[in-house]
């Protein structure tokens, strides 16, 4: 009965290890993306202020695109925990 509860209980821990390996390693690149994807934005503003609008559009646009691996990494990890 105790190997029982300790196959379990690893079966637990690999489970929350796997969920924070696939957000931590799933966030660093979405991370990375936005802040260049900022950083571009801000340069072709100031480079073109009467086109900022159009800019800022157009970059939260690349933001959410750039946010969506993210997003996936989340619903995999909440698979990880609760689905398996």
């Amino acid at each position: 009965m105790v190997e029982m509860m300790d196959a379990v209980y690893t079966v637990k821990a690999a489970k929350f290890m796997a969920a924070g390996l696939c957000m931590a390693i799933g966030g660093i690149g979405p991370a990375l993306g936005q802040g260049y994807v900022g950083g571009k934005i801000c340069e072709s503003i100031s480079k073109s202020p009467d086109a900022a609008k159009m800019i800022a559009d157009r970059g939260m646009v690349s933001m959410l695109i750039v946010e969506t691996s993210s997003v996936f990494s989340f619903v995999i990890a909440l698979m990880l925990l609760f689905a398996v």
